[in-house]
């Protein structure tokens, strides 16, 4: 599903105010951390990730991992910290502009 600007600009907007629902470790995205990724995304549809430690090669590889897993789309970074979204089929919950 393709996001157009409006709409990711909406999704930074109500993303602001979150806290980070998945915090990774020292051992990365695991297949642990995937599957939970999973169940927050199916639950809020909008979520923030904090990223573990490393250079920006190693934080981006590990976006990779959690998208890749998921079937999410990054709409937002900054440092540590991304933003995901994959949209809820049965239940949606936040409602996108056009």
């Amino acid at each position: 599903m393709a996001l157009s600007p409006s709409q990711i600009r909406y999704l930074r907007s109500l993303a602001h105010d979150l806290s980070p629902v998945i915090l990774l470790g020292n051992k990365g995205a695991s297949e642990a951390v995937v599957k939970e990724l999973g169940l927050a995304l199916d639950i809020h549809e909008l979520v923030k990730v904090k990223l573990s430690g490393g250079d920006k090669d190693e934080r981006q590889a590990q976006i990779d991992v959690l998208t890749a897993g998921t079937g999410a789309e990054p709409i937002h970074q900054i440092g540590h910290v991304v933003v995901l979204f994959r949209r809820n089929t049965d239940e949606p919950k936040i409602a996108l502009p056009r």
